[in-house]
């Protein structure tokens, strides 16, 4: 199966689940912002959950099919659509080839992830195919994709898309019926965030750690996959002690020396030397890599041991969802 872009939008890169095993070596995770988007996609078709996936952000790419695919979609950045309407997300879709797909503005969030089945083939890079722009590894070439790309997919298919092809063959495009209904894994407040309160969170004053828990913080323009620069009440030191560079990794929450927090994302630094106040839950990194500059949320903190349960629950429902959509395939 085999693809060709057409616009590449604003900032379109392959994508997995990252690359954790490099993290003492100071290579940045990279991956999916919106990793639970990325896995419905996947899952969707009868993927492995790191499957690469092309990531758009926003909306503005086209592409043409070189080929007959089988994609499936899932995010809020865009609708992809076809001459003939819009493709339903969160299933399988047959596509025939010669076919142009736009991705149509979703003002509900800025990221939307296109799985096709097995996989964009493009070279694993230290056990991860995720472009880290920075240092021109991985992807594509090491860079965001651009008008003239080709991309093929893995020749070998799971048994569950070949079987899904042998089904979906006829009409233009071709889909069943049912979805993997990805919202119903997401809370149903989308701005509010749970934290854990991180190892320097004593370091703030009360006034500044009741108002990081209760007021508003906005999204700034100054926000890229590395992270996002939050605007709202400054946060103030009680501590001045210096803090030795330390790990930090996606969900990280720093406070810089202006009083100003930076939530770190998919392709942050693994060591700072700014403390730590919060450490993003991981089940709401997905909500947290569907935000743009403007939108403003809410922190609220748990504590470590609910949301490493929370993780597990959500673990849980998505090998639930694999299961299902490989066992209707058998």
């Amino acid at each position: 199966m085999r693809i060709r872009i057409i616009k590449p939008g604003l900032l379109s890169t392959i994508q997995d689940m990252g690359r954790s095993a490099y993290l003492s070596q100071a290579v940045p995770v990279s991956g999916a912002m919106d990793s639970l988007s990325a896995r419905i996609a996947n899952c969707a078709i009868g993927n492995a959950d790191d499957a690469a996936v092309i990531e758009f952000t926003y909306a503005g790419a086209e592409l043409v099919t070189e080929t007959d695919l089988l994609i499936a979609y899932a995010g809020d950045g865009a609708i992809l659509s076809l001459a003939v309407g819009d493709i339903p997300c969160e299933r399988p879709v047959f596509i025939p080839a010669g076919s142009t797909i736009k991705l149509v503005n979703n003002p509900s969030g800025s990221r939307t992830y296109l799985a096709i089945a097995g996989g964009f083939d493009v070279p694993e890079i230290l056990g991860s195919r995720s472009t880290y722009t920075r240092a021109v590894i991985g992807g594509y070439n090491g860079r965001q994709l651009q008008a003239g790309d080709v991309l093929n997919s893995i020749d070998q298919l799971s048994s569950t898309a070949k079987n899904i092809l042998k089904m979906l063959h006829g009409d233009y495009p071709d889909y069943p019926n049912w979805s993997l209904a990805r919202q119903l894994l997401l809370p149903t407040d989308k701005k509010a965030i749970r934290v854990v309160r991180a190892h320097e969170f004593s370091w703030f004053d009360k006034a500044s750690t009741d108002a990081f828990l209760s007021t508003p913080y906005t999204l700034s323009l100054r926000s890229d996959r590395m992270g996002y620069l939050l605007e709202g009440t400054a946060i103030n030191r009680e501590v001045n002690t210096e803090l030795l560079s330390t790990a930090v990794t996606p969900g990280t929450i720093q406070v810089t020396g202006s009083g100003s927090m930076v939530l770190l994302m998919a392709d942050c630094q693994t060591t700072g030397g700014y403390p730590r106040i919060a450490q993003v839950a991981l089940v709401d990194m997905p909500l947290c890599g569907q935000l743009k500059p403007g939108d403003a949320i809410y922190f609220y903190a748990i504590i470590r041991q609910e949301a490493e349960m929370l993780y597990i629950e959500q673990e849980k429902k998505l090998l639930k969802l694999a299961n299902t959509v490989n066992s209707k395939f058998l």
